[in-house]
């Protein structure tokens, strides 16, 4: 007989809103903490936006994770300049506006792995190299998902909605996710390092 995980059906409590807002927040100010590459024809920027998606994704799981960064999307698309480049929902035609897709999708995946690869459950009793490594495993899956949603949104966006030639713009976003590749996969290892001494602490307190 097939049983459904209570912890599916369990509706969104004034914590759960409250850690979505929170997370929402920081993933805001992640993108006013930022780098702008000088590639060319356009810059390519390197934010904090990435870590703090990672940290939505490790801390509150898939359905939470999700959330907040649907959160910040609903945000800036409404009209808050929260975004790397202002806000409103204009900010859809903008080619780059793939790679904030591909944070929710991220987070999501991010959440769901880490959750089956490695349990918050007696994290701190596990040795930390191999849990390292579990979680390092999820967020290489989010930073793929994050690239592949982000170039494919730009391929689109050059092949129907602008005049520019579609190689082009393809060739564009492959090369300024170049660029941020390594920068990236640092904030993948710093953000699963904090995730398993936060991830315990943060899961008690949900308990209560």
């Amino acid at each position: 007989m097939n049983q459904t995980n209570p912890s599916n059906r369990r509706k969104l409590s004034t914590r759960d809103i409250v850690l979505c807002g929170l997370f929402a927040a920081l993933i805001a100010v992640g993108a006013f903490i930022r780098i702008t590459l000088p590639t060319e024809p356009y810059p390519f920027t390197f934010s904090l936006q990435w870590l703090f998606v990672l940290l939505a994704g490790f801390l509150l799981g898939a359905k939470l994770g999700a959330m907040s960064v649907a959160t910040y999307l609903v945000i800036g698309l409404v009209g808050v300049p929260v975004f790397v480049h202002g806000g409103g929902p204009q900010y859809i035609f903008r080619a780059g506006f793939g790679f904030l897709l591909g944070f929710l999708l991220a987070a999501f995946l991010v959440g769901l792995i880490s959750q089956r690869l490695a349990p918050a459950d007696g994290g701190a009793r596990r040795a930390f190299l191999p849990v390292l490594a579990r979680l390092m495993a999820a967020a290489m899956v989010g930073l793929v998902a994050y690239y592949a949603v982000g170039i494919a949104y730009y391929y689109f966006m050059y092949t129907c909605v602008l005049t520019t030639p579609a190689e082009w713009g393809l060739g564009i976003a492959i090369a300024g996710c170049m660029t941020t590749f390594l920068p990236d996969l640092a904030l993948c290892a710093i953000a699963a390092a904090l995730s398993i001494r936060l991830r315990p602490a943060l899961r008690a307190a949900m308990s209560q």
